[in-house]
């Protein structure tokens, strides 16, 4: 009787283990643990980064690396502000700042010295250098190191019409006493915001402020 319950007991245990390793072997293999957050930063950094790339994606060096190619619309921009240098990776030396005039005159004596048509830009020409999608906002970076931010001047002038009453206080301050009729004078002149790309035509032409030229691409750039 002693030897059936021990028989009994051993075909019941090994019954048991069968379907055990019955059920392990369908049960699905386990799946991996997504990665914590920290790992998956550097990709979020990533796609980041080609958005920002995308927002510039027609900009691209020259041939010398001294100026910024802008494919869409032709023109190429000196990669530094005037009074900083390109030295193969960055700009160096101190910007400089200029009135209104003295802009126009740098851009002319740059434009003979080199042979170029450097130029100022217009207001919606140098707004397009901003990347408002970037953060913080600005003009690009590794394109434009070393850039000054804030107002730069730009070739846009603000028209104002004037009409010469010589009893007009503002015409005596002025030296327009005694003319007839109205006058059309460029006192302000137009000014870009390098952070936020906004323009501003109220901005007094002897405000000192830094320069970035403009001219046509050439096939050697």
């Amino acid at each position: 009787m002693k030897s059936a319950l021990f028989v009994w007991r051993h075909v019941v245990a090994s019954l048991a283990l069968g379907w055990t390793a019955a059920v392990l072997a369908q049960a699905p293999a386990p799946t991996s643990m997504p990665p914590p957050a920290d790992v998956q930063a550097p990709d979020a950094a990533a796609a980041a980064a080609a958005a920002s790339a995308s927002a510039t994606s027609t900009l691209r060096p020259s041939a010398d690396g001294t100026a910024i190619i802008d494919r869409r619309s032709k023109l190429a921009w000196a990669r530094c502000v005037e009074g900083m240098h390109w030295n193969g990776k960055t700009c160096t030396g101190q910007r400089q700042l200029f009135e209104r005039a003295e802009a126009t005159a740098v851009a002319q004596a740059r434009a003979k010295a080199e042979g170029l048509r450097w130029r100022l830009p217009r207001v919606n020409e140098l707004r397009r250098l901003v990347d408002k999608k970037a953060n913080p906002p600005g003009i690009p970076p590794l394109l434009f190191p070393a850039a000054p931010f804030g107002m730069h001047w730009t070739s846009t002038a603000n028209i104002k019409n004037f009409s010469n009453n010589q009893y007009n206080y503002t015409n005596m301050t002025q030296g327009n006493a005694g003319v007839t009729g109205s006058r059309l004078t460029a006192l302000d002149g137009w000014a870009v915001d390098m952070e936020t790309a906004q323009g501003s035509g109220d901005v007094p032409r002897s405000t000192k402020l830094p320069v970035r030229l403009v001219r046509l691409a050439t096939e050697h750039d």
